[in-house]
């Protein structure tokens, strides 16, 4: 597990950069502060591998608490602004996130962390394991989870990960691609209508040109590369 602290002064900015660290299965949040000054103790104490750190912040601003950071601590700075980038890569940063910050773009700034710290080594990809007719078996968090199709209302992918989302309002982050998931998913029951995006027909609302609408206000985007997909199930689903 990397542990991580997100400093920003800006509370709600801060509360989404720690809402995406819980979501992470590597990552451990161990901390929230409103300013550079909070974070000298534990981050100065080695206690921190990463930290999320805004730059324009009074007192003491994200730049000059980079250069105190100890050797073995990498940081991401989030910010609104682009004028500090070059300084930022400078310091040696692992990415300058501009706001507002999206899941997808953290994931994949949270994977090259991951994969540079020293005392980690990079998981290999999880291949998910078909289970008994109608469950799949993915790795959350070092551990298996048999989840049943049935409950799966689509899967997003991000990157190196992908995103399952349960009826049941869990998330479950896996390390595999949507390509692969989808070979394990039972035929017949889900559909890929995006390279990002696989839905459960069961979940399926509304059916419009760009978009699903799914049985919990989802919107699912289709793409025009999946177009003949949907119309496929929609000449074989409807109704004459």
């Amino acid at each position: 597990m990397m542990r991580c602290c997100v400093i920003d002064d800006e509370p709600l900015a801060a509360e989404l950069i720690a809402g995406y660290i819980r979501k992470i299965p590597f990552m451990e949040l161990a901390g929230v502060f409103n300013s550079a000054q909070e974070a000298v103790r534990p981050v100065m104490a080695g206690e921190i591998d990463l930290v999320f750190l805004d730059i324009n912040m009074p007192q003491l601003n994200g730049l000059e608490f980079a250069r105190l950071l100890p050797a073995h601590t990498q940081v991401i700075f989030t910010t609104a602004y682009d004028s500090h980038a070059v300084e930022a890569f400078r310091i040696g940063a692992i990415d300058y996130l501009m706001k507002p910050i999206s899941f997808e773009e953290f994931t994949a700034t949270a994977s090259r962390a991951y994969a540079r710290h020293p005392t980690v080594s990079t998981p290999a990809a999880t291949t998910p394991c078909p289970a008994a007719d109608g469950y799949i078996l993915v790795r959350n968090n070092h551990r298996l989870e048999q989840l049943p199709a049935s409950s799966v209302l689509y899967a997003e992918g991000l990157k190196d990960y992908v995103k399952i989302n349960l009826d049941s309002g869990v998330r479950v982050v896996t390390h595999t691609s949507l390509r692969t998931l989808e070979s394990h998913l039972p035929n017949g029951r889900f559909l890929r209508v995006h390279r990002s995006f696989i839905v459960n027909t069961a979940a399926i609302r509304h059916i419009e040109r760009t978009r699903l609408t799914l049985t919990d206000g989802t919107h699912i985007p289709v793409s025009d590369g999946y177009r003949q997909t949907i119309n496929d199930y929609i000449a074989s689903h409807t109704a004459d």
